[in-house]
Formats: C-alpha cells, structure tokens, sequence
C-alpha cells in the first residue's frame, strides 16, 4: 500500500450496467456520509465565498450548476441554503448515468426545481446562459491527469464567476477510517469497495498545483478540510 502517487484504479461505480437498486443504496449512503463528514459543508464554504465576494446584492439571481451531479445531494443542501438567505437562483447539474439523474429528480417538488441533464459534462447546455458558479465534488478523483486538465480548462470557459472543487486528501488516516467506518455502517458493496479506493486515487496539494499549472490557471486558492478534503477556488473574472 502506498500514498505517494495516485491510484488509477476504476471504481465500481464507473461501470456502466450496475442495477438500479444498487446504484440507489449507493447514492442514499454518499448522501450521508457527505452530510456526515463534511462533504456539504464544504462545498457550501465554495459558494458562499463567490456569493459574498462577487455579487453586489443578494436580490441578484445567481445561476450554479454542478457537473458529475451524481444524485443532486450537494444541489439540495446549496438550494436549501439559498432559500434560507432568500437568496434567487437557478440550479442544475448534469450526470452521465440515467439513474443518477432518475433518483435526483425524486426529490423536486413545486417549490424546489432543479434542472438535470443526462450528458458527459462536456455536452452540458445552458439554455438561460453560462453559469455563475460551476462546482464538482467528488468528481475529479474519477478521471486521470490528462482528462482533469481538460476539465479544469471547460470550467474555466464555461463558468462566469468561477469555479469550486472539493475532492479527497489522499492520506492514510483517510483510508483507513473511511475503510472501518463503511465496514460498519455500509450496506452497499459499491460504497464499501468504492469509498477507501476513492481515497487512493485522490490528491496531494502539490498535485493539485500541478494540474492547474498545466490547465493554464495561475490564479486559485487551494484549502485544506476537515476531513481530508481540498477546497479548489478558481475566479473567472
């Protein structure tokens, strides 16, 4: 076992025929566990810094759009904190898997819309205009270094403000809790396979410097959270 580079090890929930049923228990789990250690919180950190720093006054509708939108859990935790402030926006996020999208859409109701899109990210539309705010989480661990520079460069061209990331530390206090912890509470083979492996193929800082280097990106911010997450901030104007 090591923790000095990247692990490119697929996941299972890349493979495209899991059953539905599966794929479900997977994204209840996820939504707890980033409820739980902070995965919410620390996106919600990403976009209240855009929301203080780049907009004059909160009667301005704020367009956010999440790519690898998995089950929307990160979209409802922004769209509740929104609501809270009063705050207008429009929300969507786009995901590859039918299912994904399917069980996100579960949760909109006649006051709380959020738009999905079936699509790799790059096929994303944007019918009302570019976003405001692009963000991923737990989404770039997913792909290798090549494909994330060219992720990193659509963000940069597609979002008006900016963009957020939040991805994992790879770290070995990370994979071995997140290893226990699924162990114990987990019902999903997906996530307790799924979840330390996601450890592995995450990031050092230095990585991250890296890869935005290479994307052309010479202004960010990169921070550090609890637990073992990097908060990516990327202004675009």
């Amino acid at each position: 076992m090591t923790f000095n580079t990247r692990s490119y090890q697929a996941e299972l929930l890349d493979n495209e025929d899991i059953p539905t049923e599966d794929l479900y228990q997977n994204l209840h789990e996820l939504d707890f566990i980033n409820r739980t250690l902070g995965g919410h919180s620390i996106i919600l950190d990403g976009i209240k810094y855009f929301i203080n720093s780049k907009f004059s006054s909160i009667s301005e509708k704020i367009n956010i759009f999440e790519i690898g939108s998995g089950g929307g859990d990160n979209l409802r935790a922004i769209d509740k904190y929104l609501r809270k402030k009063q705050i207008t926006s429009q929300l969507g996020g786009v995901d590859l898997k039918e299912d994904c999208v399917r069980f996100a859409e579960k949760f909109n109701s006649k006051t709380s819309i959020i738009k999905y899109q079936i699509a790799d990210y790059q096929l994303a539309t944007f019918p009302e205009g570019k976003s405001h705010i692009i963000f991923n989480s737990l989404f770039c661990h997913h792909f290798q270094d090549a494909e994330l520079i060219k992720m990193l460069r659509w963000m940069h061209q597609n979002a008006q403000t900016g963009f957020v990331i939040a991805d994992l530390h790879r770290h070995p206090l990370a994979y071995y809790s997140i290893k226990w912890l699924t162990h114990l509470f987990s019902k999903s083979y997906l996530v307790k396979n799924d979840a330390p492996l996601s450890v592995l193929r995450g990031f050092s800082r230095k990585e991250w410097e890296i890869l935005l280097k290479e994307a052309g990106i010479e202004q960010y911010k990169i921070q550090w959270k609890w637990a073992f997450r990097w908060l990516i901030l990327v202004e675009t104007k």
